[in-house]
C-alpha cells in the first residue's frame, strides 16, 4: 500500500501521521504553500484524504481530486466534509463513532463542576496567595440541578447517565422523541432551556443547528443558568455569548468548541464563570491512539476490499 496516496489535511496526531507515512505515500496539506498547483500535479496520485474537526474534505477538494476513494476523518462530527458530494461521487466517509464518546463526556461533566465550584478560579485563588488574606466566597452545588441535553446520540445519553450519578434530573431535547426514555422531552430549545439548571450542547453540527444557542435560547436559561458546549463552535452565537456573559444574563459557561478556533473572544478571559478548553474533548493518550487505529484500519480495509470498519456513506 505504500503507494496509495494519501491526503492529511492538517495536523492532527503524531501516531497517526507517523503510521500513514509508513503505510501509505503520504501528502501532508499543510505543508504545502501552492495548494491549487499541488493539487493539480498529485490529482492522479490522491486516493484518500484524512481530516479532523479542523479541516477535511469540502466540495472543491473533491472536485479537484478525481481519483478520490475516501475520506476518513480523525473525529466522530462530520461537519468538515460535504458529505453529499461523496456521495455524489461516490467517495467512501469514515469517522471515529463510539471510541471518544467517555473522553467527551468525561469533560462535560468536569466542566460542570468547574464552572459551578469555581475550581479553576479557586486554583488561581491559591496560587497567587490571596487565601492567606481570606477565604474563597461560596460556590454553587452540583448535586440536584437540572440537566437539559441537546442531542441524545451516543455522546448525549453518555452524559446524562454520568450527571445521573450527581442525583440530576434529565431532559431533553432532539429533532424526534426519543422511545423508551424515562428522561423528559422537550419539542424545542427554548423551552429545555426555560426548565434546565445547565444546557449541554452535544448534537452533530448541521445547518439547522447552526447558531442553535441564540439569544433566545441563553435569556430562557437565564442568569443562574450554565451553558456546556462539548458540540462544536458554530453551534453557538459567539457574539450574543459573550455579551450575556458580560452583561451577566447568563450565570456561567464551560466552552470546548469555539466558531473561529483557535481564536477565543477575549472578553471571556477575564471572567470567573466561564471555563475554557482548547478543543479537547477526545484528548487522552488512550482515545487517540484508538481514534488513529480506527483510521488506519478503515483505509486498510477499503484498499484491501473489505468491509469498513465506521461507514457513514
Amino acid at each position: 500500500m505504500e503507494s496509495i496516496g494519501v491526503l492529511m489535511a492538517c495536523p492532527m496526531d503524531t501516531y497517526l501521521e507517523q503510521e500513514l507515512e509508513r503505510r501509505f505515500n503520504l501528502f501532508k496539506f499543510w505543508t504545502v504553500s501552492d495548494k491549487t498547483q499541488f493539487l493539480k500535479a498529485q490529482q492522479n496520485n490522491i486516493r484518500a484524504v484524512v481530516g479532523n474537526a479542523t479541516a477535511g474534505a469540502d466540495a472543491e477538494l473533491i472536485d479537484a481530486l478525481p481519483k478520490l476513494e475516501i475520506v476518513s476523518s480523525f473525529s466522530v462530527g462530520l461537519d468538515k466534509v460535504d458529505v453529499a458530494k461523496c456521495k455524489e461521487k461516490g467517495v467512501r466517509v469514515t469517522n471515529t463513532p463510539d471510541v471518544l464518546t467517555d473522553d467527551v463526556a468525561d469533560l462535560a461533566i468536569g466542566l460542570m463542576l468547574a464552572v459551578l465550584r469555581r475550581l479553576c478560579e479557586s486554583d488561581r485563588y491559591v496560587r497567587s496567595g490571596k487565601w492567606k488574606k481570606g477565604d474563597y466566597k461560596l460556590t454553587t452545588k452540583f448535586t440536584g440541578k437540572t440537566v437539559g441535553i441537546i442531542g441524545l446520540g451516543r455522546i448525549g445519553i453518555a452524559v446524562a447517565k454520568r450527571a445521573e450519578a450527581f442525583s440530576c434530573p434529565i431532559n431533553y431535547y432532539s429533532r424526534t422523541e426519543k422511545p423508551n426514555l424515562k428522561y423528559k422531552y422537550y419539542p424545542s430549545v427554548v423551552e429545555l432551556a426555560s426548565n434546565c439548571h445547565i444546557l449541554v450542547v452535544a448534537c452533530p453540527l448541521t445547518e439547522e443547528a447552526r447558531h442553535i444557542i441564540n439569544r433566545e435560547v441563553i435569556d430562557a436559561l437565564g442568569p443562574k443558568g450554565v451553558l456546556i458546549n462539548i458540540g462544536r463552535g458554530p453551534h453557538v452565537d459567539e457574539r450574543e455569548l459573550v455579551s450575556a456573559l458580560v452583561e451577566g444574563r447568563l450565570g456561567g459557561a464551560g466552552l470546548d468548541v469555539f466558531e473561529n478556533e483557535p481564536h477565543v473572544p477575549e472578553e471571556l478571559f477575564g471572567l470567573e464563570n466561564v471555563v475554557l478548553m482548547p478543543h479537547v474533548g477526545s484528548g487522552t493518550v488512550e482515545t487517540r491512539k484508538t481514534m488513529a487505529d480506527l483510521v488506519l484500519g478503515n483505509l486498510e480495509a477499503h484498499f484491501l476490499n473489505k468491509p469498513l470498519l465506521t461507514p457513514v456513506v
